[in-house]
This record gives structure tokens, C-alpha cells and sequence, in this order.
């Protein structure tokens, strides 16, 4: 159990010092961290451990973290400490997807039994999803990269190649189209996977301590500073930085961000001494850089070293084709996420969901999936906010491109199981095919 890796959250320094000898001599590797937000950067589509969490704390609670920890990869397993008065809020999160959970005062011995078993849960779902990848079958990216349009089987045959390198990447989409999906995707692809992944929101940066925030501070740097602190670059050391919408990082602040690029080290606020900076950056814009240089806002030197290796995430207008299948998939994650039985999706609303336009992209398609999950929203509600929107014939086409396209992708790609599955003549198929753009080698094969 030497390799076996715990996380291990909780605000009590006592607390917290004394279960880490205990499960340290029970043969686990621990990792100790005073608030949730810390732990979080740790958790990765990846990451081959267990949580163990405090439910009631400062900032972020357990409950919160729960939530944020599946909406990496909801098969991570959470292990809630309560005390005597939250069992029945424990028992709720069992119901949202905690593991277990264990009552104040536990006995190290017992703890570590439930991790023991954490960790073979989370062994047996790690190694089948290596074998469904070495089957052909979906893979961690292809799950989190949804889509047999030609345009995301492209994007995932790329993220896969500029993964596993340490090459800083640029990342532009628009917003909604998940690019900090494909940011973690390629964190974890890397070398680095086990390392913090560090996400900063340049747009949401204070302007008066940026400097500060991002390369951090001695004592006596500014008024306030009273103790040494580490930015968030330093922070970092060893795993990914992502800077998302790097376009609107003040024009002052981008030439001292090109040193840091350049030369991998920092000068913390008020010090003189460099340190040395072991990380990889990846940045996010739902903005082509280019015109930004154009007009000024955007340094030339800094886009050129940054774009290393480029990605463009399409946006669901660029692939209409997925979005069937991928509301359907939402539809099962959100059912999931909140507990409810599956929804059975009529074509009708598959196809619906095809021809309206999605300006949030998936971030859109996502809530619009939560709603129908919660009742919010009912499947006539769907169809008649689109239908005065689209052509009928429109309407026709797209559910029949969808209907043909998940036929090919059940059967690999095997025509004859298509067109008798269907009811149509093998000549029909070939027509449909041609006139909707279906290309079953797009559909049924992954480069």
C-alpha cells in the first residue's frame, strides 16, 4: 500500500497532523491540506486515490467539494468525516456520490479499512477504462471529448499528441466550448498529471494586486504585506498553469509574463532572488490573438512564444452533427449527478436540440439538460421554443443525420446491419450518406 496516494482535508491542525501519522503507519501516502480549495488542484481524470474530507469547514465545505471533485470525474471516491449531528447530512451526500463516509471519534483502524476499499473501487474503475481504450472503445479523452464529427476526432487525435509533450499550448474557442476541458485533458496526458493543476482567470485578476497574485510578495513589499507569500506561479512548481482568456491580461503585465516564459523563473514582490520555475502554461482565448496584436492590446513576442502548438476547439454550430448524442450524454451525467432515474429522450427532442442554435455552446447545452433533469423544462417546452427558429425540412434533415450517424457508430461503420436496421435499401443509405456529409470512417474510427 506504499504507492497508494490519500488526500486528506480537514481545518483542524490536530486533527489533521495525528490521522496523517495514523494512516502514514498503515502503510498510505499522505497529502495533508487545511482547506479544500488546495486539495482541488490534485484531482485529476487520472488521479488513482482516495479523498478523505472534513464535511464542515471554512470556505469551501465538504459538501461543495463533492460537487467540484465529479465534475472532474465523478468515480473519484470521497470519503466525508462528520461529526455526531451530520449523519443525515452525510447521508445525503452518499445519495450525490460520496463513497462513505465515517463519524467523529473513528478509530484509525476502521478509517483505513474504508480506504483500503476506496482504493480497490478506484483501481478496478482506472484499469477498465485502460482495457475499453486498448478494445477500441471509448477512451478518458473520447469521454470528456464527446463526438464523431470529423472536426473533435481531429481535436482529440491532437490533444493526444500535444499531451503526452510538455509544449506550452494555446487553446482559442469560443465560450462555452469547454476549453478548460481540453486544458485539464492535456495536464493529464502529461507527465505532469500527478502535479497541481493551477487555474487562473486573467479577466478576474484584482488589478491592484496581480503582481502580487501571480509571483507573490516579501514582507514590507507593499502596505499589508506582513509575512512572505507564494504566487500562484510558484505555486504551481511542478505541475500545469492554465491562464484563462490571457487576452485580457493588462499590456504592463505581459512583458514581465514573457520573461517568465522565456527564462522559466520569478522575482517575487520586494526580493531580489530568483526562483527557478518547473511548470508548463497553457492558455485559454475566445478571442483570435492576431487582431489583438494588430490593434495593440496584445504583445506579438509573447503570442509567438506562447502558441507553441495551437488548438481550436469548434464551436456546436461546427459540429451539429454531435449534439444529439451529446445532449443525450449530458442528459445521463446531470441524472446522475443529482440523483434522479434516467430520462428516456424522445427523437423528437434529439433532433430539436440539433437545429436550435447554442451561443453558450456545451456550457448552454449542459444547463439546458440540467433543466430537463429537474423538471424545469419538458420536452413540448423544447420543441416549441425552437420550432418557429428552424425549417421543417431542416428539422427532417438533421434528425435524420443523427438517426443514420448513431447507426453507423453502433454497428462500426457495417452498412448492412445499417440500412435493414433501418428499413431502407442499400442504394437509400448511399444517397442519405452523400447528401448529409456522413463519412462512416469520421464516425466509426479514431486516428
Amino acid at each position: 500500500m506504499s504507492e497508494s496516494r490519500v488526500l486528506l482535508v480537514d481545518d483542524e491542525e490536530e486533527l489533521r497532523r495525528s490521522s496523517a501519522q495514523a494512516l502514514e503507519l498503515a502503510g498510505f501516502r499522505v497529502d495533508t491540506f487545511a482547506s479544500a480549495e488546495r486539495a482541488l488542484e490534485f484531482i485529476t481524470f487520472s488521479f488513482s486515490g482516495v479523498v478523505i474530507s472534513d464535511i464542515r469547514m471554512p470556505g469551501m465545505d465538504g459538501m461543495t467539494f463533492l460537487q467540484r471533485i465529479r465534475e472532474i470525474d465523478p468515480e473519484v471516491p470521497v470519503i466525508l468525516v462528520t461529526g455526531h449531528g451530520d449523519v443525515q447530512l452525510a447521508v445525503r451526500a452518499m445519495r450525490e456520490g460520496a463513497y462513505d463516509f465515517v463519524e467523529k471519534p473513528f478509530t484509525a483502524q476502521a478509517l483505513a479499512g474504508t480506504i483500503r476499499r476506496a482504493l480497490d473501487w478506484r483501481g478496478l474503475v482506472l484499469e477498465n477504462r485502460r482495457l475499453r481504450a486498448v478494445a477500441g472503445k471509448r477512451d478518458d479523452i473520447e469521454q470528456r471529448l464527446p463526438g464523431r464529427s470529423p472536426v473533435m476526432v481531429d481535436l482529440r487525435y491532437r490533444v493526444r499528441a500535444i499531451g503526452a509533450s510538455d509544449a506550452d499550448t494555446l487553446i482559442i474557442g469560443e465560450t462555452g466550448v469547454g476549453k478548460e476541458v481540453v486544458a485539464r485533458a492535456l495536464h493529464d496526458l502529461s507527465s505532469r498529471a500527478n502535479s497541481p493543476f493551477i487555474a487562473i482567470n486573467c479577466a478576474a485578476l484584482p488589478q491592484n494586486l496581480i503582481e502580487s497574485e501571480l509571483f507573490g510578495h516579501e514582507p514590507g513589499a507593499f502596505p499589508g504585506a506582513l509575512r512572505p507569500r507564494y504566487g500562484k506561479f510558484e505555486h504551481g512548481r511542478g505541475g500545469t498553469i492554465l491562464l484563462d482568456e490571457i487576452g485580457s491580461m493588462p499590456f504592463e503585465l505581459q512583458a514581465k509574463f514573457l520573461r517568465v516564459l522565456q527564462e522559466r523563473v520569478i522575482t517575487r514582490l520586494g526580493s531580489n532572488e530568483h526562483v527557478p520555475l518547473d511548470v508548463r502554461f497553457i492558455a485559454t482565448s475566445k478571442l483570435e490573438l492576431e487582431p489583438e496584436v494588430a490593434a495593440g492590446r496584445f504583445r506579438a513576442d509573447l503570442l509567438y512564444r506562447l502558441n507553441v502548438a495551437t488548438l481550436r476547439v469548434p464551436s456546436l454550430a461546427e459540429r451539429r452533427s454531435d449534439i444529439p448524442l451529446l445532449f443525450m450524454q449530458l442528459v445521463r451525467e446531470s441524472a446522475a449527478r443529482y440523483g434522479r432515474d434516467d430520462i428516456e429522450i424522445s427523437p423528437s427532442l434529439a433532433s430539436e436540440m440539433a437545429t436550435r442554435d447554442w451561443p453558450g455552446n456545451v456550457r448552454e447545452l449542459r444547463n439546458a439538460a440540467e433543466r430537463l433533469v429537474l423538471g424545469l423544462e419538458t420536452e413540448r417546452d423544447d420543441a416549441a421554443s425552437s420550432a418557429s427558429g428552424a425549417r421543417l425540412a431542416d428539422r427532417v434533415a438533421a434528425f435524420e443525420k443523427s438517426v443514420i450517424a448513431s447507426a453507423l457508430a453502433a454497428h462500426g461503420g457495417a452498412l448492412k446491419p445499417v440500412y435493414e436496421s433501418l428499413g431502407i435499401s442499400r442504394k437509400t443509405l448511399y444517397e442519405k450518406m452523400q447528401k448529409l456529409g456522413l463519412d462512416k470512417r469520421a464516425l466509426t474510427e479514431e486516428p
